[in-house]
C-alpha cells in the first residue's frame, strides 16, 4: 500500500441538496450502480443527496461516465438517469422517491408524472459460480406502474456515452452496432488500444457493450449526444440508424441509444432490461517460472465463443439472476443483524466494492484451449495504489472471502505463493505484491518491492492457514511448506522486537517495535505450529508452539504501558496506543495465543477513547480506518463497545461530507475522509461474519 494519500474530498462534485426521498438502509456517500470489476465501475455520487437524475454516474475516481435514461409518459418526458441536456426539446425530471441498497442491487423509484418507474441496477454477485462471477457485466431494469388506475402510453430509453473505454477524452473511437432476433448491442473501443495499459485508472484496451432484449417495439441509434437523445424525445423512438463518423470521445460526445415502447399500460409492466459491459482479452501479464510473461483470459470465456454468446445469455438469464441476488441478499442480511442493523447496512454497502477489485482469470494449454484447472484471482488495489494482489490489501479484505466462497481466497494466494516458488523473488519474507502496475503481475525479481517484512509474512501465514481450517484442503500447505517455513523463520527473527519498518498502515509512517506488529509475527508463529500439525509434523509443531507461546510472555512486559491499563503503541511509548486490530487473527484461527485479559484491558481503553465517529487508529493522528474498526469490533470483550466501533463507521459513511465510494480511511473527529476509496479493504467489514 502506498504511503501517501489523496487530498480531501469534501468539494463535492455535484449538485446535492438534503434528500427529499427515503433512503434504505441509509443515504451513503456514493451509490454502486454498476460494480464489477477495477475497469466496470459505476458509481452515483451522492454527497448530502443527489437523486438518480441529479449527477452523472463517475468511474471510481470521480470522472463521469455518461449514463442517460428518459421515459415519455403519454407524450411527456421525463429524465431519470444523469443530467443530459438537450437543446431545442422539453423534459422535465421524474421526482425520485425513494432509494434502497442492497448487497447486490440499488433500487429507485421516481414519479414520471402519473407512472412511477422503478429503476434497478443489478450487479451480480456470484462467488460459488466462478463462470458468473467472472463476467464483467451488470444489469439496469426499468419497469413501469400507473399511480392513478388509468392507461397510459409509456416509452424508455437509455445510452451510454464512449467514456466508459478510456480516461482520456481526446481519445478516437470507433464503434459497431448489432441486431439479432434476440439481442441489440452495441460495441465501443479505442482505435488505438494499448494492452495491458491504463489511462487514469481506466483501461486502454478492451471494448464497451452496451445491449437489450430485442422486443416488440425496441430500437437503437447511435450518434451525438444531443441529436440521439433528442431523436427519443421528440418521436419516443429511435430510428435505427448509426452514426459512422468515428471520433473522440468529446468530439460531439458519441452515444449509444436503446429505446422501448412499452405501449399502454395500467398495472406494473414486466422489466425492460439493459445490460452494460467490458470485455478485454488477455485480461492480465503474470510472470511465471524462468520470467516468462503469461497472458491470462477471464474465466468466463471457457464458456462462451464470442461476446455476443455471454451477452445473450447474460440478458436471459436475469429473471434467475435477480432470484439469486435476493436469496443471497437475505442471507447477508439476516446474518449480518444478528449484529445490528448498522452492520447490517455496512455489510450490504461494502460488498460490491470489494469483489469488482477483483478478476479471476484462466492460463490456455499448449493447444491453445482454456485450461480451467489452473485458476487464479487478481485483485487491484484500488485508489491507495495500482499494484497487483497486494498481500496487507488481501490480508483486510480476507473475510469477504472466508464468508462468500473461501476458495476465492485460495485462487487470490494462488499468483503469489506460486511466483515465489519459482525463485525468482530474493528476499526472505514474503512478497509485498505481484506487480507495481495493474494488469501487469510482472513480480520484483530485484527484491525492491515495498517492504513490509513481517507484516506480509505474518499475512501469508494466517491466511494460508484459515483458509485450510474453513475448508479441509491442505493442498497450498502441503505444496508451499518449504516458503512457510522460510517466512515463519524470519518472523522468529523479527516478530518480538520489529526492526523500524512500516506495517499495511504505511501512510502513518515507520517504526520500530510495534505493539500491534508484533502481534502478527507472533500470531504467524502459531499459526504455522497449527500448519505443522495438520501436515502430521510434531515435532515442529511442538517447537513453533512454543516459540509463540513464550513471544507471548515476553511481549506482554514490552507493550504493556507503564502508565495505563492498555497496550502501547510502540515499546517504551507509555502515553501511546493504537488499534490492536491484529488480535483478530488469534480469535479466526482460534490459537488462544493471547490472555483474556489483554481483550479485556483493551476493550476498556477504546471505550473510554473514543471520538465521534470512532476511535483512532493510533495516536500520531486522529483518523482511523474503517476495516480495522471493523476487525477490532469483532474482538472487544462488550457488546456495547462492539457496538461503539461499528457505530463510528456507520455514522462517517452516512454523514454526507463525501461524495466518493466507501472510503476507508477518515478522521474521527470531523467524519472527514482522508482521501482513499473504493477499496476491496472493505470486504473486511465481514470480519464479524467470518468468525
Amino acid at each position: 500500500m502506498r504511503s501517501w494519500i489523496y487530498a480531501s474530498s469534501l468539494v463535492l462534485a455535484t449538485v446535492v441538496q438534503a434528500i427529499t426521498w427515503t433512503a434504505t438502509p441509509f443515504n451513503p456517500a456514493s451509490i454502486p450502480l454498476a460494480v464489477r470489476t477495477p475497469y466496470l465501475s459505476a458509481w452515483l455520487p451522492q454527497g448530502t443527496g443527489a437523486a438518480l437524475n441529479q449527477a452523472w454516474p463517475t468511474f471510481w475516481t470521480g470522472s463521469t461516465l455518461g449514463w442517460a435514461g428518459f421515459v415519455k409518459v403519454d407524450g411527456t418526458n421525463y429524465a431519470f438517469l444523469g443530467i443530459p441536456a438537450v437543446s431545442g426539446t422539453t423534459f422535465s425530471q421524474a421526482v425520485q422517491r425513494s432509494s434502497v441498497f442492497t448487497s447486490t442491487q440499488s433500487i429507485f423509484v421516481l414519479s414520471a408524472g402519473p407512472v412511477n418507474i422503478t429503476v434497478t441496477f443489478l450487479s451480480p454477485v456470484e462467488p460459488t459460480d466462478l463462470v458468473k462471477q467472472s463476467i464483467p457485466f451488470s444489469y439496469l431494469s426499468v419497469s413501469a406502474a400507473a399511480t392513478d388506475g388509468k392507461s397510459h402510453t409509456v416509452q424508455v430509453y437509455s445510452d451510454i456515452s464512449a467514456e466508459w473505454v478510456s480516461g482520456d477524452n481526446s481519445l478516437t473511437v470507433n464503434w459497431n452496432s448489432t441486431t439479432s432476433e434476440s439481442v441489440l448491442t452495441h460495441q465501443v473501443q479505442l482505435s488505438s488500444p494499448s494492452v495491458f495499459t491504463e489511462n487514469s485508472d481506466h483501461t486502454q484496451y478492451g471494448s464497451a457493450f452496451y445491449s437489450t432484449t430485442n422486443t416488440v417495439g425496441a430500437t437503437y441509434q447511435t450518434g451525438s449526444d444531443v441529436s440521439v437523445r433528442a431523436q427519443f424525445l421528440n418521436n419516443g423512438k429511435l430510428a435505427n440508424t448509426l452514426d459512422t463518423g468515428f471520433r473522440a470521445i468529446s468530439n460531439n460526445w458519441p452515444v449509444f441509444g436503446l429505446a422501448h415502447d412499452l405501449g399502454t399500460i395500467t398495472t406494473a409492466t414486466a422489466p425492460v432490461v439493459f445490460s452494460v459491459g467490458h470485455i478485454r482479452d488477455p485480461a492480465i501479464q503474470y510472470i511465471v517460472a524462468g520470467g516468462a510473461l503469461q497472458s491470462r483470459s477471464l474465466y468466463f470465456l471457457s464458456s462462451f465463443s464470442t461476446p455476443a454468446a455471454v451477452i445473450s445469455s447474460f440478458l436471459g438469464d436475469y429473471s434467475a439472476a435477480l432470484s439469486r441476488a435476493n436469496t443471497f441478499d437475505a442471507k447477508v442480511q439476516t446474518d449480518a443483524s444478528k449484529i445490528s442493523a448498522d452492520y447490517a447496512s455496512i455489510v450490504a454497502l461494502s460488498i460490491r466494492q470489494a469483489f469488482s477489485a477483483t478478476e479471476l482469470t484462466i492460463s490456455k494449454t499448449s493447444t491453445g484451449a482454456f485450461n480451467t484447472t489452473d485458476v487464479i484471482l487478481f485483485m487491484k488495489e484500488i485508489s491507495s495504489d495500482g499494484n497487483v494482489n497486494t498481500v496487507d490489501v488481501i490480508f483486510p479484505a480476507w473475510p469477504i472471502f472466508l464468508y462468500t466462497n473461501p476458495a476465492l481466497g485460495k485462487y487470490l494466494l494462488e499468483g503469489l505463493f506460486r511466483y515465489q516458488a519459482s525463485g525468482q523473488y530474493p528476499n526472505k519474507w514474503s512478497v509485498h505484491d505481484l506487480g507495481s502496475s495493474y494488469p501487469k503481475a510482472l513480480g520484483h525479481n530485484d527484491g525492491l518491492d515495498e517492504k513490509m517484512p513481517v507484516e506480509e509474512s505474518g499475512n501469508m501465514i494466517i491466511m494460508a492457514l484459515s483458509y485450510a481450517q474453513k475448508t479441509g484442503d491442505l493442498a497450498h500447505l502441503q505444496r508451499y511448506t518449504a516458503l512457510l517455513d522460510q517466512w515463519t523463520q524470519f518472523l522468529i527473527e523479527d516478530s518480538l522486537l520489529p526492526g523500524d519498518q512500516i506495517s499495511t498502515d504505511d501512510f502513518a509512517g515507520s517504526l520500530a517495535n510495534q505493539t500491534n506488529l508484533a502481534i502478527k509475527g507472533i500470531v504467524g508463529i502459531g499459526a504455522m505450529a497449527q500448519i505443522e500439525s495438520l501436515l502430521g509434523n510434531t515435532a515442529k509443531s511442538t517447537n513453533y508452539s512454543s516459540i509463540a507461546t513464550s513471544y507471548v510472555t515476553q511481549w506482554q512486559k514490552f507493550a504493556t504501558s507503564t502508565t495505563g491499563a492498555h497496550l502501547t503503541l510502540s515499546y517504551g511509548s507509555a502515553a501511546s496506543w493504537g488499534l490492536s486490530y491484529n488480535l483478530y487473527a488469534d480469535k479466526l484461527l482460534k490459537l488462544n495465543l493471547f490472555p483474556a485479559a489483554v481483550y479485556s484491558e483493551q476493550t476498556a481503553w477504546y471505550a473510554s477513547h473514543a471520538n465521534a465517529f470512532g476511535v483512532p487508529l493510533d495516536t500520531r493522528h486522529t483518523y482511523t480506518k474503517s476495516d480495522w474498526q471493523v476487525w477490532t469490533a469483532a474482538i472487544v470483550s462488550t457488546t456495547a463497545v462492539r457496538d461503539l466501533l461499528i457505530g463510528g463507521v456507520k455514522k462517517f459513511v452516512s454523514d454526507g461530507q463525501t461524495n466518493v465510494p466507501f472510503s476507508d480511511l477518515y478522521d474521527t473527529i470531523s467524519g472527514a475522509d482522508v482521501g482513499f476509496r473504493a477499496r476491496p479493504v472493505v470486504g473486511g467489514h465481514l470480519a464479524l461474519l467470518a468468525l
